[in-house]
């Protein structure tokens, strides 16, 4: 069994984001219609919170990433402010 969650956790993981969520309306479907037994459900909840975790860490890098390149965009306009009042200063 716990082969099956790493290989399942590796699966998750490979997935896109937008699959990841498209992967999560489906167990909540099958969930909510009640078309598989309890047992499976149960593992299909178990999957659906791996597919959660897997998303917010998505989401996470992605904020990361986003905060990045405002920061080095902020730290190039200082860069350029600087460059431009350096230059202002020799015409005089």
């Amino acid at each position: 069994m716990a082969q099956k969650r790493k290989t399942n956790k590796k699966e998750i993981e490979s997935l896109s984001f937008e699959q990841a969520i498209e992967n999560l309306t489906e167990i909540v479907d099958k969930i909510e219609t009640g078309q598989v037994p309890l047992q499976e459900s149960l593992q299909q909840y178990e999957r659906g919170m791996e597919t959660i975790k897997h998303c917010r860490k998505i989401l996470l890098d992605a904020e990361k990433r986003i905060e990045e390149i405002a920061e080095n965009e902020e730290e190039g306009d200082e860069e350029e402010s600087e460059d431009d009042d350096s230059e202002d200063e020799g015409l005089f």
